[in-house]
């Protein structure tokens, strides 16, 4: 019996109630995978972001209501106001290397919250308002509006480390660290993906790729995430599909077969063995195509085979380079 690694969203489509945040314990038996709600709390507005604290006791989730709440999931305690913005926040991340979180908001700043004091230990302005972010300490990078995609090194937080225009050509949708923190992908809303070093020497190695697309229909990439193990990682996208990628080889190892909705958010667990992702109408074709009949919200879980995850060198190679 294991707690899934996510926090899962999810939106009520009363505008009368409020949004949720809930939590599932998964279990696992052989090839089967069975779901238990295990507790819930409520948003007085939609939510658009969570995160777990490190050590699996605590859910911090934040939105429309321009606060993050704090939800001591495993001592059964009340979630209370720990972070707060002028604006919507966008995104939120717990970094345990300096026991802080932080918040991206609409209100163009980045924030570092330390969860026992009510005011932020540090605000840094940004260029724009915070769409994307990502963390692997020390690195961490920032997407905001007008395709700023601003770098930090956490070690002096206070400064930004470099500032670069995305490598893609439309709106970010998403950042992924690499697990050796030596580089970063984009996603955009125009389907492609952009694998960008920061090492000047290494700008070589960079490249973009298209990817969600059928025919002249063009979606855009809504998740990147990074294998736990295998350092592979997987994008979803508003086409309803998921692939799974190896930016080594520049090979796609594994496509899915699309759902009937766009893919708005997905995630590994721990160990890579659960790839969660949730499925629902992203308002990307706007209200005029919203069918609440059809228009359900579902989390499903894939158990990839390592044939779907693990690395390979391209066809015709000797080896990985």
């Amino acid at each position: 019996m294991a707690t899934f690694g996510a926090a899962a969203v999810a939106t009520n489509q009363n505008p009368n109630k409020s949004i949720e945040v809930r939590c599932w314990e998964i279990s696992r038996s052989g090839t089967g995978v069975a779901s238990v709600p295990k507790a819930s709390i409520s948003h007085d507005h939609p939510v658009l972001c969570s995160t777990w604290k490190d050590d699996g006791t605590t859910v911090f989730s934040g939105g429309c209501d321009k606060q993050v709440k704090m939800w001591p999931l495993l001592s059964g305690g009340q979630p209370v106001t720990v972070a707060m913005h002028d604006a919507p926040i966008k995104e939120v991340a717990w970094i345990p290397e300096m026991n802080l979180l932080a918040t991206g908001s609409w209100d163009k700043t980045l924030k570092y919250w330390d969860t026992r004091q009510p005011n932020p230990v540090h605000t840094q302005q940004l260029p724009d308002r915070c769409y994307a972010l990502t963390v692997r300490y020390p690195l961490m990078v920032v997407g905001t509006a007008d395709r700023n995609l601003v770098v930090f090194n956490l070690q002096n937080p206070q400064t930004e480390f470099k500032r670069i225009n995305s490598p893609l050509k439309y709106q970010t949708r998403c950042v992924a660290a690499f697990p050796d923190q030596q580089g970063f992908l984009v996603g955009s809303i125009e389907g492609r993906v952009g694998v960008h070093h920061l090492d000047d020497s290494q700008q070589s190695k960079n490249f973009t790729f298209k990817c969600h697309r059928d025919g002249s229909e063009i979606y855009s990439v809504n998740s990147l995430n990074f294998h736990p193990i295998h350092h592979t990682f997987a994008t979803a996208g508003s086409d309803g599909a998921f692939n799974f990628w190896d930016k080594d080889s520049k090979q796609r190892l594994k496509a899915m077969s699309r759902c009937g909705q766009p893919i708005p958010c997905s995630t590994f667990n721990n160990d890579g063995s659960i790839f969660a992702y949730s499925v629902c109408y992203d308002w990307s074709k706007g209200a005029e195509n919203h069918n609440p009949a059809t228009a359900k919200t579902y989390i499903y879980l894939h158990l990839p085979q390592e044939t779907e995850v693990k690395g390979k060198p391209r066809a015709g190679t000797s080896g990985r380079k």
